[in-house]
């Protein structure tokens, strides 16, 4: 069926054709909820952040292109956003930012208010992420906070309870989210040096490389730590095992820093992401074992 140059508008400002975003955002939410369930998670607390997962990533690109309209022109990937283009205009996306918003807090009006209190601080960290590439050097240090909050909340709203060894979870993911998204920025840096957008890519210029290898090592060494911790064994150990042989991969990818080449190392994590979830669920399927 044909859609309307309208819907298709409001698809593509939501990212609908490109879920790395959303997926990115899921898998660690589903990492905390088995690891908070010891692998036995509430079904409506799964669906809950499935749904909520597209929902608020869906808000977040809105409240991002609000906020770059004006510079997104000279940049070449996002010159034809539908904002840049007059496609959609700057009331139709507020609206549906905030309809979106909206279904997602009704959704965690369904859990409990530890969840609750939490998510506000997630919409803060996420509307705060756009404006941060215009004042500080490492804004992906905002979008790792904002993109490994469901990790707490999860946990909140599983047990309850925020038990101290989800922090590293969460330090591990947010290495991570830096370190992907370090890669996502090497395909802008020329053009966001034109235009005054500051990011990691350029703040660790020469040594980009260097920075997410460090990265990715960090992050991985602060999940082996959570693994110790939450006392998982052989399949959680070798799925961080297969993450670092993507890491290289994805290090083989930005060697040369063609843009193409370090989107597609970018897009390349959301195997991480499915194969530190799926070391957890075997953890707990086989007793460890």
């Amino acid at each position: 069926m044909a859609t309307s140059p309208n819907t298709r508008a409001l698809l593509q400002l939501i990212r609908f054709d490109k879920p790395i975003g959303t997926l990115l955002l899921l898998w660690p939410a589903l990492w905390a909820l088995w690891l908070a369930a010891q692998g036995v998670p509430d079904f409506t607390l799964l669906a809950i952040f499935m749904v909520g997962a597209f929902l608020t990533r869906s808000a977040g690109c809105i409240i991002n292109d609000l906020a770059d309209r004006n510079l997104d022109g000279a940049v070449a990937r996002t010159h034809d956003r539908p904002l840049v283009t007059g496609a959609i205009t700057v009331r139709a996306a507020v609206t549906l930012g905030v309809v979106l918003l909206l279904l997602a807090f009704i959704l965690v009006l369904l859990t409990n208010r530890l969840t609750v209190i939490l998510a506000i601080a997630a919409v803060i960290l996420a509307a705060s992420y756009p404006f941060m590439k215009r004042y500080m050097q490492l804004p992906q240090l905002v979008l790792g906070a904002a993109f490994s909050w469901s990790i707490p909340m999860a946990f909140a709203a599983q047990s309850s309870a925020l038990p101290a060894t989800l922090w590293l979870v969460y330090l591990g993911n947010l290495l991570w989210t830096m370190a992907y998204d370090t890669a996502y920025a090497m395909v802008d840096r020329e053009d966001d040096l034109k235009i005054g957008i500051k990011s990691a890519a350029i703040l660790f210029g020469p040594y980009d490389r260097v920075m997410i290898a460090l990265l990715q090592a960090s992050s991985l060494t602060c999940l082996y730590l959570a693994g110790q911790s939450f006392g998982l064994g052989f399949y959680y150990n070798a799925s961080l095992a297969v993450s670092a042989v993507f890491f290289s991969y994805q290090q083989y990818l930005i060697r040369t820093r063609k843009p193409d080449a370090c989107f597609r190392a970018f897009l390349n994590n959301n195997w991480v992401g499915m194969a530190i979830f799926v070391g957890i669920a075997l953890n707990y399927l086989t007793d460890g074992t």
